[in-house]
């Protein structure tokens, strides 16, 4: 791996750490990054997982120790989110590379205006929601975990937008979806890796931006600092989805 192709996945798993923390989509940077220094889509999104897993994981330390408190709420989605992941992990590494590149394109574009916009957050209620029945819950969160261990690009924006609906605020929705994205990750990894769809130099060189930034969106704790990011988002979006339709 090129020095110039380390700083530069470096500074993208930076960005995509605070995006990833403070809103969610920063997937949507660096798997164009990971292509853009030669890796092939399957490999990028096997790769990435790295990088999620170690930004994720800092940025739920880092929240808990500034005091924000979601592990508790977290603690019952785990089992559907992990059972989805690694079902949707393996079901997407059988895809051969070029359905999964249209694939992706597509998502990549489906997810731009959702990601430029952020998660809905739902107004502070006055009165407490009725909570979600079980079976219900089990079943989202297992479809938001097939999701994310096929592809993981906006997790993050549709798990913060289901626990703020829900009536969760924005802070520990935040630390909730962090502790869910480490954890289905971790249990993905796996997959990808007996498939020999990690290249580590790239996946280490991601991951420590991405610790990097988790730990910076943590800190900031605010929608804001997205903001800044998301016009380079939408620029890398529509470049790799025109890429993966064979456009250039």
């Amino acid at each position: 791996m090129l020095a110039t192709h380390a700083a530069l996945l470096a500074l993208g798993g930076l960005a995509a750490g605070v995006v990833n923390t403070l809103a969610g989509g920063g997937s949507l940077l660096t798997v164009p990054l990971l292509g853009l220094v030669g890796l092939p889509g399957p490999i990028a999104n096997g790769t990435n997982r790295v990088g999620v897993a170690l930004g994720s994981a800092t940025a739920t330390w880092r929240l808990a120790a500034e005091g924000v408190s979601g592990l508790r709420e977290a603690a019952p989605l785990i089992l559907p989110t992990a059972l989805g992941a690694v079902l949707g992990a393996y079901g997407v590494v059988q895809l051969p590379a070029v359905l999964f590149d249209r694939i992706f394109g597509v998502l990549m574009l489906a997810l731009l205006v959702p990601t430029l916009r952020g998660p809905r957050v739902a107004p502070s209620p006055s009165a407490p929601k009725q909570a979600m029945p079980s079976p219900l819950r089990f079943l989202l969160f297992f479809a938001i975990g097939i999701y994310g261990g096929a592809f993981q690009a906006g997790v993050g924006i549709l798990l913060l937008s289901v626990l703020s609906l829900a009536g969760v605020d924005i802070i520990r929705s935040t630390h909730i979806k962090t502790a869910l994205n480490t954890c289905f990750t971790l249990l993905a990894l796996p997959v990808f890796y007996f498939a020999g769809m990690i290249v580590w130099p790239e996946a280490l060189a991601l991951g420590a931006g991405f610790a990097a930034g988790g730990a910076l969106g943590a800190r900031f704790a605010v929608r804001g600092g997205a903001r800044v990011i998301r016009p380079v988002l939408a620029i890398a979006v529509v470049a790799l989805a025109g890429r993966m339709f064979g456009l250039y």
